[in-house]
C-alpha cells in the first residue's frame, strides 16, 4: 500500500484570458470549483492512474468545502485517514488559468496547518509513503524520519518549493522537483545537472514541464522526452506524475518505466481542466504509452544537453 499524507484544498478556478501581472486587474470568464490540494491530488493520481491501493491522511475543516473533497476520494478508492478540526477551514486554493494553459496559484492553507505529528498512522503494510509541502515542515519531517525508522520509502514533492532542513534531506530516498524546486532545494542557479550535484539524496527526479523529465538515481541518469498534447490545464500535471510515478515504484517497475508511465499521466491531466477532475484513468495511461512512438536517440540527446549532462557543443548524428 501506499499512504500519501499532505493538504486537501477546494480550488476555486477562473478562467482568464491571461495571467494578471502585479497589480494588474484581469476580467475572467467561467468560474468552477474543484477538489485539489496537492496531497489529495496526489493520492487519487496513485489510485486512479496508477491503479495502486492508496490511503490518505489529511486535516479538513468542519465547513462544506471538505464534502466535495471527500466524496472525490472516495469516488477514486482512497481510502482516508481523516483529522477533523473544529472551528477551522477546509485548505482552499484560488487558480486563475489562462487560455495558454498557464496557471498561477494562492493557497489559504486553513486545516491542513494544523496536521500534527501525532496524527500519522500506523506505517505497517505500507511500501511507500509520499509527501508534499503544504503542510508544516516540521511535521513533513517527523513523517519521514519515522517512516524511514519503520523501513518505508520516503518519497517528497518539494512543492511549493522552499529550502529542506538537513534532517528532512536526510530522510528521503526519492525527491521529486520541477526546475526552480530544484533551484531552490540545491540553492543554486545553474542547470539541471550543476543543481542535481549539490543535492545528496539517492534519486532525485526533475520535472522539466512539456519537455519531460530527467532523473539521477546513484551515477545513474535517465531522461524522457515530454509527449505532445493538446493542453487545456496544468493545473494537477505535476501531481498526477507525482502519484503515478509512485505507484509504478509499488509495483516493483524500473525507475525508467515508472517514468515514463508518469510522463503520460502528467501529460493526460493537461487535457482537462480541473484538479482532480484532469487526472486520468489507468486505462486511458495505457493507451497514451501504447500510441506513443518509437525512441528517438536524437531527442533523447538534445534533452539531455539542455539538461547539462553533456556539453551543448556535442555533436548530435
Amino acid at each position: 500500500m501506499i499512504l500519501v499524507a499532505g493538504s486537501a484544498n477546494l480550488d476555486f478556478v477562473v478562467q482568464v484570458q491571461h495571467i494578471p501581472a502585479p497589480g494588474e486587474t484581469v476580467l475572467g470568464r467561467d468560474l468552477a470549483f474543484f477538489p485539489g490540494g496537492k496531497g489529495a491530488n496526489q493520492a487519487i493520481a496513485c489510485a486512479r492512474a496508477g491503479g495502486a491501493t492508496t490511503e490518505m491522511l489529511l486535516a479538513l475543516g468542519d465547513d462544506w468545502f471538505a464534502d466535495p473533497i471527500e466524496d472525490s476520494l472516495s469516488e477514486a478508492g482512497v481510502w482516508m485517514h481523516r483529522v477533523i478540526l473544529p472551528n477551522s477551514r477546509t485548505g482552499a486554493a484560488f487558480i486563475s488559468v489562462s487560455d495558454d494553459a498557464e496557471n498561477a496559484i494562492t493557497v489559504a492553507p486553513g486545516a491542513n496547518s494544523r496536521l500534527s505529528a501525532n496524527d500519522l498512522p500506523v506505517l505497517d503494510g505500507f511500501s511507500h509513503l509520499l509527501l508534499q509541502l503544504e503542510t508544516p515542515l516540521d511535521v513533513v519531517t517527523e513523517y519521514a524520519r519515522v517512516a524511514r525508522e519503520h523501513g518505508v520509502k520516503v518519497v517528497l514533492n518539494a512543492a511549493p518549493a522552499q529550502s529542506l532542513p538537513a534532517e528532512l534531506m536526510a530522510a528521503i530516498d526519492i525527491l521529486i522537483v520541477n526546475e526552480g524546486e530544484l533551484a531552490v532545494v540545491a540553492n543554486h542557479d545553474g542547470d539541471v545537472a550543476s543543481c542535481l550535484e549539490r543535492v545528496e539524496i539517492p534519486c532525485v527526479i526533475t520535472t522539466l514541464g512539456s519537455r519531460g523529465c530527467c532523473a539521477k538515481s546513484g551515477d545513474n541518469i535517465i531522461v524522457q522526452r515530454g509527449l505532445t498534447v493538446q493542453a487545456v490545464d496544468t493545473t494537477a500535471a505535476g501531481d498526477t506524475f507525482c502519484g503515478v510515478l509512485v505507484a509504478a515504484l509499488h509495483q516493483k517497475q524500473p525507475l525508467e518505466s515508472a517514468l515514463q508511465r508518469a510522463n503520460a499521466a502528467g501529460a493526460l491531466a493537461c487535457t482537462n481542466r480541473g484538479a482532480q477532475t484532469s487526472i486520468p484513468s489507468h486505462a486511458d495511461v495505457e493507451l497514451l504509452l501504447k500510441d506513443n512512438g518509437p525512441d528517438d536517440e536524437t531527442l533523447d540527446e538534445a534533452l539531455k544537453q539542455y539538461c547539462g549532462f553533456l556539453p551543448k557543443s556535442t555533436p548530435i548524428d
